[in-house]
């Protein structure tokens, strides 16, 4: 019987799994500042020098499991283009009330903002592979909502983007009350009404 060699492309995908994994499990037990890269290279079965080979820093660990959960929880970020921009806009800001309510968002959530506000190479890997994809396929959904007439012709659509997403970010930021459904949808109403007019 012949063996065949072992994949190191397989072998490196399950310890960069491993290594996510045990990065968000040791983060939501222990929080960000007492989590450790050797505590993660332990938890995950592997050296810390696997760890610093794929990863700058524990922010970027952390902002990667943190990816890797969110891609497994909401897919893709593509935005529906149904025709009704209220359902369509609901659509993706209810599930980010929903994930900014949720407890175990909420430390690593404040964490990786710490980080991010903190770290320039965090910053542009947040910009470039979270933040603006996000923002670009609202503005999508947005423009093709002015070409239908749904939406004033002379909106602004980086200004509208900011109107519905950043008053979120400040309300779970500051504590400032529930962030809910009801919240979501008050927010795209008012938003909804400054585009139309």
């Amino acid at each position: 019987m012949t063996r065949s060699a072992p994949d190191p492309a397989r072998r490196s995908e399950r310890s960069r799994t491993a290594v996510l994994t045990a990065a968000a499990e040791l983060v939501a037990e222990v929080g960000f500042a007492r989590l450790t890269i050797e505590a993660i290279a332990a938890r995950a079965g592997v050296g810390k020098q696997t760890i610093y080979r794929w990863w700058p820093s524990k922010g970027a660990v952390v902002f990667d499991a943190f990816l890797a959960a969110s891609e497994n929880a909401s897919g893709s970020l593509d935005l529906p283009d149904t025709g009704d921009l209220a359902a369509d806009l609901r659509a993706v800001l209810r599930p980010t009330a929903d994930e900014l309510a949720d407890p175990g968002f909420d430390n690593t959530g404040r964490a990786l903002t710490a980080e991010v506000v903190t770290d320039p190479a965090l910053l542009r890997e947040y910009r470039e592979r979270l933040l603006d994809p996000l923002l670009e396929v609202t503005r999508e959904r947005l423009r093709s909502a002015r070409e239908s007439g749904e939406i004033a012709p002379d909106a602004d659509l980086d200004l509208a983007v900011e109107l519905l997403y950043g008053p979120m970010y400040y309300r779970w930021l500051h504590g400032l009350g529930p962030l809910d459904h009801g919240y979501a949808d008050r927010l795209l109403d008012a938003v909804l009404r400054s585009l139309r007019t």
